[in-house]
């Protein structure tokens, strides 16, 4: 199961690291084996661990770089346009 899980995360294991790893491994299962006990009648399904929630700024459009100031940020460019390699033959 350990390589399957391996394989299935592209994650390369030593074979030094094997045993430790099962054994987390084989603790994690058994832990959730453990929750899979536990009387949640009632309870109400959570989204959110805390009751914050994201604060969004308003999505107003402006220009901070003119036409200029961005050209002369681009690594190459024309006299109006940003230079960019070609990726479709």
């Amino acid at each position: 199961m350990l390589h399957k899980i391996a394989h299935l995360a592209r994650l390369e294991i030593k074979p030094e690291e094997e045993a430790e790893l099962t054994r987390g491994l084989g603790e994690v299962l058994n832990w959730m084996e453990e929750l899979t006990g536990v009387d949640t009648e009632g309870v109400e399904p959570l989204t959110h661990i805390t009751g914050e929630t994201n604060v969004w700024r308003g999505d107003i459009p402006k220009n901070d770089l003119t036409r200029e100031e961005a050209l002369e940020l681009a690594p190459q460019r024309t006299d109006l346009y940003v230079k960019v390699p070609k990726v479709i033959e």
